[in-house]
């Protein structure tokens, strides 16, 4: 049973979604404001959070911040619009994937599932790359030695494009491929994912050295 925190001011949205998370077999705890909403995360330690942006007090950007700073928990986000603001503010909070309002409870689980597995399912081994270790057993990655946090989103990235250093994956390969959903046309959530993972595992991210941007075509891994 998976443990997930539900973060929703409106009551109906909240109750419908939490009966209908329990009927798909999770366990939900929820919050109707984002300060309650960063208590019970700190209370309860949940396996994930569903997140509204729009909160009063702290919003939803704010909360997902602070969740992020906080660890590797992951977070979907819930906008009511889908526009760029919604979407792109808060996959750069730290979010890793978003469903529009109203959300239909099948595709929320779906999205719920796919994230969770996101650290799962990779062949075992070792790969080795200059000062970057990447156990695919273990699901762990170190640099000079040294542990890297990454989020599911971010290791299930990464470990797809070093599988095959020096093959250029377009951004509608690796949503396919680490989000198992297709957004036609939607980079962001690659875009984003990217940004932050080299900020974890590059020297100089306006540089990579490992997560290499193939200027019209999409992302390959190196160095090759």
């Amino acid at each position: 049973m998976v443990a997930i925190l539900l973060i929703e001011d409106d009551p109906l949205v909240r109750r419908g979604l939490e009966l209908a998370l329990h009927r798909h077999g999770h366990d939900v705890r929820t919050a109707d404001t984002g300060e309650d909403g960063l208590r019970e995360f700190h209370a309860s330690a949940p396996d994930l959070v569903v997140l509204d942006l729009m909160l009063p007090g702290i919003d939803g950007f704010a909360v997902c911040r602070r969740i992020r700073a906080a660890g590797e928990t992951p977070v979907i986000i819930l906008t009511a619009r889908g526009d760029d603001f919604d979407v792109i503010g808060g996959l750069e909070a730290g979010a890793d994937d978003y469903v529009v309002k109203p959300a239909q409870p099948t595709v929320l689980d779906a999205r719920i599932r796919a994230v969770l597995r996101r650290g799962t399912g990779t062949h075992g081994g070792v790969r080795v790359h200059r000062d970057l270790r990447i156990d695919t057993t273990a699901l762990m990655v170190s640099l000079h030695g040294e542990q890297v946090r990454l989020t599911p989103t971010e290791l299930r990235l990464l470990l797809t494009l070093s599988r095959a250093p020096g093959r250029v994956f377009s951004r509608q390969q690796l949503l396919e491929e680490v989000w198992e959903h297709s957004y036609i046309g939607d980079s962001r959530l690659v875009d984003n994912c990217v940004q932050r993972l080299r900020a974890k595992i590059e020297a100089d991210p306006a540089v990579p050295e490992y997560v290499q941007t193939v200027r019209g075509f999409g992302y390959r891994f190196g160095p090759v």
